[in-house]
């Protein structure tokens, strides 16, 4: 079974202001232990490799994430991500997205990483992400030159959130808006609620409460394409 590809921010801060930030963790976390629950492998890639920013580390409660970021060989892998010029598309089964404000500032508007993903999903990979990770998806572009998410109905990160999470204003875009004006549709429940949509092999989820849903979803999918 080949592996899951999972790109992560380089970017440690949330937008351009001095907040702590980058990947969110329970996002990271939560599908990396349906993984190793599944035997199934991944890669942590970012831009420029190497060590990359992670927060969330100290959710009260969230016996996954502590236990995945008390796992030594996931610290290593936090420590020395690929860089981009270093993956092979052919290894992987799937892409996986995960959250957090750093993406915003980086891999949203990344052709390397955009790029892969078009090839993987061309060759009948499958692409999944939550939170923010969807802002990962707009600048996939297929070779018809149509982008990714134009034919495809897609959830992520809402403007309540936002605003119940006091970004709304530090945030680089909205990424509710982006996501209606690129996909076919937008979709959306009350915030905070868990929502995945799949939608063909493309699989999106709205917030930290739906990485679990997104991840059961991927390995579906994963084990079905054999």
């Amino acid at each position: 079974m080949k592996k899951v590809l999972i790109p992560v921010t380089n970017h440690s801060t949330l937008g351009t202001t001095g907040q702590e930030n980058g990947t969110y963790s329970p996002e990271l976390t939560h599908v990396v232990h349906v993984l190793n629950q599944e035997g199934i492998d991944y890669d942590l890639a970012s831009i420029k490799g190497g060590e990359v920013p992670v927060y969330g580390k100290d959710v009260e409660g969230d016996e996954v994430n502590d236990s995945i970021l008390a796992d030594p060989d996931f610290v290593n892998r936090l420590a020395n991500t690929l860089a981009v010029s270093e993956v092979n598309i052919d290894d992987y089964s799937a892409v996986f997205y995960p959250g957090g404000f750093g993406l915003l500032s980086d891999l949203a508007e990344n052709p390397d990483f955009a790029k892969l993903s078009a090839e993987h999903y061309e060759n009948g990979g499958v692409i999944a992400a939550v939170c923010h990770g969807p802002a990962a998806l707009l600048p996939i572009e297929l070779s018809n030159g149509e982008p990714l998410l134009a034919s495809k109905s897609v959830t992520g990160f809402t403007r309540e959130e936002e605003i119940d999470y006091d970004t709304i204003d530090h945030i680089p875009f909205l990424l509710e808006e982006a996501l209606a004006r690129k996909a076919a549709r937008y979709n959306k429940v009350q915030p905070w609620g868990e929502f995945v949509i799949e939608d063909g092999r493309v699989i999106t989820g709205q917030n930290p409460a739906s990485a679990h849903a997104v991840g059961q979803a991927l390995v579906k999918q994963i084990k079905t394409l054999g």
